[in-house]
């Protein structure tokens, strides 16, 4: 079966560039095209899409609040953000209100249809300068993955490094993806630099991986 996708854009040319990107995949079906927030609940109704593309800003109801309605009612259609925007409020209350997945505009197209394929799979698709943003979001002041609302967190669970590691091993881990040394996470803890070598040992061996660098990687996928 082919992936029904619902592409909701208030601009008709934008919307029907997406189209040509995507009509002539063999996996993908336009199900149909919305122009603002107000369509999108009789169109998701009426044509059951796999995968909403949604812009965030639009007139009359944002994308933001579409997001809100359409999760709850229509937990099949997954919701991949499209947007012009790398601002981190719209990623964090993007994901905090049940989307899928979040693209910039400036995406290619492999990357575009990467997403539509995994999210129609039923994961989540966060790139890493998204994944990045909400990850520090939730580890500042002691968040976690629990502030994320179902679906997402029951597609993160399970999936997700930060899941198995211990809260003072997160905090570690979050300051390795801010780029500080073992000296300057010592310092910032009132810990040795030994204690936070072995502190990074022990995440290494968790997520089964070689080096800082696979580490970084693994983590910043953490919410796809």
């Amino acid at each position: 079966m082919p992936i029904r996708i619902l592409v909701v854009d208030d601009h008709s040319v934008v919307r029907q560039g997406i189209i040509s990107l995507l009509e002539d995949e063999d996996d993908i079906e336009i199900a149909g095209e919305a122009a603002d927030g107000d369509e999108v609940w009789d169109m998701v109704e009426k044509t059951k899409p796999d995968v909403i593309l949604l812009d965030l800003t639009m007139p009359r109801v944002s994308g933001i609040e579409v997001i809100g309605q359409i999760v709850p009612e229509f937990p099949d259609a997954n919701i991949l953000v499209f947007s012009m925007h790398n601002n981190p409020d719209y990623m964090i209350s993007s994901a905090k209100n049940g989307a899928s997945g979040y693209l910039q505009k400036d995406t290619s197209r492999d990357e575009m249809l990467a997403a539509i394929r995994s999210i129609a799979r039923g994961e989540l698709y966060f790139p890493p300068y998204a994944s990045s943003v909400i990850i520090r979001h939730l580890l500042n002041d002691g968040g976690n993955i629990n502030q994320l609302p179902s679906p997402v967190v029951e597609q993160i669970k399970g999936k997700s490094i930060w899941n198995i590691i211990t809260p003072r091993e997160q905090q570690i881990l979050k300051c390795l993806i801010e780029g500080m040394s073992s000296k300057d996470i010592g310092e910032k803890f009132n810990i040795s630099s030994n204690t936070v070598a072995n502190q990074r040992a022990s995440i290494m061996k968790k997520a089964n991986v070689k080096n800082t660098a696979e580490l970084i990687s693994l983590a910043l996928k953490g919410v796809r």
